[in-house]
């Protein structure tokens, strides 16, 4: 389980059924649910953006996704090794995905421009007392439209 950075009230899965799922703490019914193919050994929210995240497979493959771009698909699935892979995380500071294999192996990515969308403030979405946006605001904000956009009302 790992918890959206952005959003306390969002969390997403993993597991060897397959699935990828994201999920509203106070349900049991996931709000989106993706079928890899394989089974999902890890998942990492980007600590830069609250729609981007990514997932490790048995198959070695690494599959990026940003549900403000696409609710259905990752952007990028990339297989990466013959092994399966087992960890993932982003760096705090740049657009770089670390994966660790069954083999002790560790592959760094750079994330495609794609992934690399951050935000900037849109109007109606509101800002601190100032007017300004920090990026913890824009970044939940963004979480709130997606969630908008699946019919789930924040």
């Amino acid at each position: 389980l790992k918890w959206n950075p952005f959003h306390e009230d969002i969390f997403m899965s993993c597991s060897e059924d397959w699935r990828l799922q994201i999920f509203e703490h106070s349900s049991t019914v996931p709000l989106i649910s993706f079928d890899l193919g394989n089974a999902v050994n890890d998942v990492c929210w980007s600590p830069l953006s609250s729609t981007v995240f990514a997932a490790a497979t048995t198959d070695g493959k690494v599959h990026a996704f940003d549900l403000a771009q696409n609710k259905r698909d990752p952007l990028c699935s990339q297989k990466i090794a013959r092994t399966k892979l087992t960890k993932i995380s982003f760096s705090s500071k740049d657009f770089i995905l670390i994966v660790g294999d069954d083999r002790s192996l560790v592959h760094t990515l750079k994330m495609s421009p794609n992934l690399r969308k951050i935000g900037t403030p849109q109007q109606g979405l509101g800002g601190n007392e100032g007017g300004q946006f920090d990026t913890a605001t824009i970044q939940r904000n963004k979480m709130v439209q997606f969630l908008a956009s699946i019919n789930k009302k924040y």
